[in-house]
């Protein structure tokens, strides 16, 4: 399995590390290196993530990396990152634009 970010998905999670990066370097550097760490299980567990509590009848999952989101679909032999909101953020429908 692989991991994928959709271009969308990617410039939300580069965003939400310049954000960091503005008041706490390191914890930007540190928030990176969890993100990493919690979107590789995905390679072996693609399931792991919780159905999206506000969609649940969607194909649709998510991890968290606090306070950060990842939204996430499986197709194929794909993991597709599709969004990072900051968990204040109330999510859209996910088959908006920039979806996988």
């Amino acid at each position: 399995m692989k991991v994928r970010f959709t271009s969308s998905a990617k410039a939300q999670f580069l965003d939400a590390i310049a954000y960091i990066y503005r008041e706490n370097p390191s914890a930007a550097g540190a928030f990176r290196n969890k993100a990493e760490k919690v979107l590789s299980r995905l390679h072996k567990f693609p399931l792991s993530g919780r159905v999206l509590p506000e969609f649940p009848d969607m194909p649709f999952r998510e991890v968290i990396v606090a306070p950060y989101r990842f939204f996430y679909r499986v197709k194929g032999k794909v993991a597709w990152i599709v969004a990072v909101w900051h968990s204040a953020q109330l999510p859209e429908d996910p088959h908006g634009p920039g979806s996988a």
